[in-house]
């Protein structure tokens, strides 16, 4: 028997919760494990068994560490995310795949574009409406691979502040980014309080967005 793709949705708009999870059931290939608020506790709606696919329909989820999609993994596998209902927005798109994401659909999408984006997403493809893909491919054409953001010069980031950006940005814990880099957990732990004092964030999560904010900035 062909194994379903497991899919997790959180939401706090229940009415989509239940929407979203009628739609996938009316097909044999899904199995919904779970439909819950953001702020349920995770773990306990999933029994030990980790989705293939997480649903939402927000941002701030994926940005508050709602879903561990970086280290959550099944067969081996890492648990991918599919964001529903969103807005028609470059900034906001380029925010949340630069999160993770591997989904963007928007809000007008019909039921069949929600379903064939998730089954995409599920077998390692990645979706996003035309208009946007044209903004990705012109946000990574003005970036060169050993060039610096404008935004982390201004911050006067050293070498090593700089090449930690991305990974903190990505959701990774010290501990990670040390093994990554080779280096102790209290020198990447050192960094950070560096990185956050001359960004001026007192959140881990917001350096991201406050060293690429100008770049970002271009697309609105």
């Amino acid at each position: 028997m062909e194994e379903k793709i497991l899919v997790s949705i959180r939401s706090s708009n229940r009415l989509l919760r239940e929407s979203i999870a009628r739609i996938l059931t009316r097909k044999r290939e899904f199995a919904v494990i779970a439909t819950e608020p953001p702020n349920f506790p995770l773990g306990q709606d999933l029994a030990g068994v980790t989705p293939d696919v997480w649903v939402s329909d927000s941002l701030q989820c994926f940005i508050d560490g709602v879903f561990p999609y970086q280290s959550a993994h099944n067969m081996g596998k890492p648990a991918a995310c599919v964001l529903l209902a969103m807005q028609d927005d470059a900034i906001h798109f380029l925010k949340a795949v630069r999160r993770g994401v591997l989904g963007y659909v928007l809000q007008e999408a019909p039921a069949e574009d929600v379903i064939s984006a998730i089954r995409a997403v599920a077998h390692g493809e990645a979706v996003c409406p035309a208009r946007l893909l044209r903004v990705l491919f012109d946000y990574v054409a003005s970036r060169t691979s050993d060039s610096q953001i404008p935004a982390r010069k201004q911050f006067r980031l050293t070498r090593r502040e700089q090449q930690l950006v991305p990974l903190v940005g990505r959701g990774l814990t010290n501990k990670e980014i040390a093994t990554e880099l080779r280096v102790s957990e209290q020198t990447v732990k050192s960094h950070i309080h560096r990185i956050l004092r001359k960004v001026g964030v007192v959140d881990r999560s917001a350096i991201l967005d406050a060293c690429e904010g100008e770049q970002l900035g271009t697309y609105s």
